[in-house]
């Protein structure tokens, strides 16, 4: 099967060979120091972090492959030297042309997401050996269709296509508890799709994907509702287990999958227990946004940060940094800004926030700052913040040891 490694999921979890975390004050200490002759914004990647959090992850899946989310990385050397691990195989990718690119590398690039793209689509159809790496992901028949309307079955190779299934937990008091994707929820509309892909020339079904969003990206030690959540999710999960196992069971009726795909960082020991699941993806946890803080099953170690430089003070307990505005994508709460972390108890103004240019930042810590200090923050989601940075620099302990460019660094901008 694609994606198998020789390890089976009985075997019990090792431990992570990396050394204990340093103290919070001599990180972002020995931090500054490795970036101290460098100006401006500078993002780091921490590597002894980014090694404990990969094989913390390798752990936690007890077994199971993990394909790495490429959206939650976005730097080629970060996902070449994860895929260089034991226990990790396979890209899944964001969208058709990123997984056109990486593929020219990687021999098993699975699309997330459904595309529209008529010039990658064309570019797909045109290359047999891109053909024979990338999987497109589909939830409905007029993604074929499309498909057919670039390209035409008897004139191109036949394409890899993999069904995106609806993980969300739905419920008659609550209703949908998830993230809305696939319109196919259960085993029979799940298996009619299966069927219209199998009688469709120029189409070969290889996988199933099913992304339980309210359990792997649902942080549940974050707050007074955890309980709730916890209940949420045990439910959710029992529910999900059951059903993905009969749609698994169906779809091994119309076609030999290779794969069947689940799970997240938030989520790793629970997808790998069912039987039916045979891969993870998982790519947030590498990097670890300050959204993956509050999880109860792990605590990843902060990989990626940027610093910004005082450039004035607007008042003795203010400084303002010169820029700041990255704002994460999602819902617009507090929680999607970038989290100023170090010098410690700095606080965003309420009226202001992270801004496009400027960000003041409010706290005792300011009164001990000057012009041309640093601020460290942490972004929120993983992988975005290489969307606004070129390069991150790379660092152990308190040297820089190399650069690793992002996609936007090697001029890809994919989204």
């Amino acid at each position: 099967m694609r994606g198998r490694t020789g390890r089976s999921r009985r075997d019990p979890p090792t431990a992570p060979e990396s050394e204990p975390r340093r103290d919070p004050a001599q990180n972002w200490a020995a931090l500054t120091r490795a970036i101290g002759h460098l100006s401006g914004p500078v993002a780091v990647i921490d590597v002894s972090a980014l090694r404990r959090n990969a094989l913390d992850m390798v752990a936690r899946a007890a077994g199971v492959p993990i394909r790495v989310a490429s959206k939650s990385v976005r730097v080629r050397r970060v996902l070449e030297d994860t895929l260089a691990l034991p226990g990790y195989a396979g890209v899944l990718a964001f969208t058709l042309p990123e997984a056109l690119w990486l593929a020219e590398d990687h021999r098993d690039v699975v699309l997330g997401y459904p595309t529209a793209d008529r010039a990658a689509i064309a570019r797909l159809a045109a290359d047999d050996e891109a053909a024979a790496r990338v999987t497109l992901m589909i939830d409905d028949v007029a993604q074929l269709d499309l498909v057919d309307a670039v390209a035409p079955a008897g004139r191109r190779p036949v394409l890899r296509v993999a069904i995106d299934a609806d993980a969300s937990w739905r419920t008659r008091g609550l209703g949908h508890i998830g993230v809305r994707r696939s319109p196919v929820h259960d085993a029979g509309e799940v298996t009619a799709l299966a069927r219209a892909v199998s009688a469709r020339p120029g189409f070969r079904l290889v996988g199933l994907m099913m992304y339980e969003a309210q359990i792997a990206g649902q942080p549940d030690a974050a707050g007074p509702g955890d309980p709730v959540i916890r209940w949420m999710q045990r439910r959710s999960a029992g529910e999900l287990a059951d059903r993905r196992a009969a749609i698994v069971a169906a779809l091994r009726r119309i076609a030999p999958l290779e794969f069947v795909n689940g799970g997240g960082t938030g989520s790793l020991e629970r997808t790998s227990s069912e039987p039916a699941v045979t891969e993870l993806t998982a790519g947030s946890g590498l990097l670890a946004g300050h959204l993956f803080d509050g999880y109860r099953s792990f605590q990843p170690a902060p990989a990626a940060a940027f610093a910004l430089e005082v450039v004035r003070k607007p008042a003795p307990d203010i400084v303002t940094v010169l820029g700041g505005g990255w704002v994460a994508s999602g819902p617009p709460a507090p929680s999607r800004q970038p989290l100023p972390v170090w010098p410690p108890r700095l606080r965003m103004l309420g009226r202001e926030g992270a801004g496009e240019v400027q960000t003041p930042l409010q706290g005792d810590a300011a009164r001990r700052l000057g012009v041309g200090d640093r601020v460290w923050f942490r972004h929120a989601k993983s992988g975005e913040l290489a969307e606004r940075v070129d390069r991150y620099r790379l660092v152990e302990g308190d040297r820089v040891v190399g650069d690793a460019p992002t996609y936007r660094g090697e001029g890809k901008a994919f989204l």
